[in-house]
């Protein structure tokens, strides 16, 4: 039975896929005629409600237009494009100084969601809100890129590993990196306390949460002031003369040492920036990173293997094509996409859109 509010709650067994039906038959007749009687594949997490709602009435509740769907498609695809493109200028950054594929890549990001949710949590952690939160944990994202580099990466190079070697190392580190996360964070995804639930703006034929709109300007800002750094200021042209030819640019007196340190620590700080947004508009999880880190590369590759502004341009690029492409094909064939993807450019043009042809002799 509903309440006043004509609310009903259901205990079920467990967290797992439910299907719920409700009996025209036990509707008063003036509550009209329910829209719809069934919700399949409702998905139930562990202690967690879970909210349906069952449109009913005269009227009930019209379909959207094609031109509606592609347009929440759009903005759907550029706010996920966005995301991943800010990671992979992190990426991107530090395979231009230093020739390391990074597989951890995706940890960074999951630390960065992981620390903000714990510093926004009032229950398990510091009770701050959401954007200092955020802004705290990408600092602390910075911080832990610099301890990779001084930790691992660079006493690495010392001994002269190989890049095989150091790829098989950080394959290693995001195995561990995302055990110690399930341990610690656990297996079940948890929302941010602020902005979990919002109305939708609706513009023309677009509907768009505030957190979906504030995500993509956020997102622009920081792709902006990025591209800035590199082209107007002295670090910027550091970083591009050492990604052009490392050994030139040491004899031409630039410090390569310091130059990899600032891209590990812009690196972590952009993963984890990125982390906190993508929490932001779905939920944080143990393993959120490696969910999104095929995208990631193929953003990367796309865009040009070194090349940040590449990767600014394929994710907008891809989210955009990937999300709308949902209208016609079913959503699980996006993995399959994103790989094809990758396999196409290293077949068609394997420096990119941006990058640079090299001959290896």
């Amino acid at each position: 039975m509903s309440d006043a509010k004509g609310i009903a709650a259901v205990p079920v067994p467990g967290k797992g896929t439910y299907e719920v039906r409700l009996d025209p038959k036990t509707f008063p007749k003036k509550a009209g005629a329910p829209a719809q009687t069934v919700l399949p594949n409702v998905v139930v997490q562990e202690g967690r409600a879970k909210f349906v709602l069952f449109p009913f009435g005269d009227r009930g509740i019209a379909e959207p237009s094609a031109i509606d769907r592609i347009a929440d498609l759009a903005a759907s695809g550029l706010r996920q494009g966005l995301i991943v493109a800010v990671a992979a200028v992190g990426l991107s950054l530090v395979f231009g100084t230093t020739g390391l594929i990074n597989f951890a890549h995706g940890e960074l990001l999951t630390f960065g969601a992981i620390m903000a949710w714990y510093l926004n949590s009032s229950s398990d952690g510091f009770g701050l809100t959401l954007v200092v939160a955020g802004v705290v944990a990408v600092l602390l994202g910075g911080l832990l890129g610099l301890g990779l580099e001084f930790g691992l990466w660079r006493p690495l190079r010392r001994r002269r590993t190989g890049n095989v070697a150091l790829l098989v190392v950080s394959i290693g580190l995001a195995l561990f990196m995302r055990s110690v996360f399930q341990v610690v964070f656990g297996a079940t995804p948890k929302p941010y306390e602020q902005y979990a639930v919002q109305r939708a703006w609706h513009v023309g034929p677009l509907d768009i949460l505030p957190k979906g709109a504030a995500t993509i300007a956020i997102c622009a800002v920081i792709l902006i002031a990025v591209a800035l750094l590199l082209l107007r200021t002295r670090l910027g042209t550091a970083v591009r003369a050492v990604t052009d030819n490392p050994d030139l640019a040491e004899s031409s007196g630039i410090d390569v040492g310091r130059v990899i340190i600032a891209t590990w620590i812009a690196c972590g700080a952009l993963a984890a920036a990125s982390g906190v947004l993508l929490g932001m508009n779905q939920s944080v999880d143990f393993d959120m990173g490696f969910k999104v880190l095929l995208a990631i590369f193929a953003v990367m590759i796309l865009g040009g293997l070194g090349s940040p502004f590449g990767a600014m341009l394929a994710g907008v690029i891809l989210g955009l094509a990937f999300e709308v492409s949902t209208f016609w094909i079913p959503t699980d064939f996006k993995t399959a996409l994103y790989l094809g993807v990758m396999i196409l450019v290293l077949l068609v043009r394997p420096q990119g859109l941006l990058g640079v042809k090299e001959r290896v002799g």
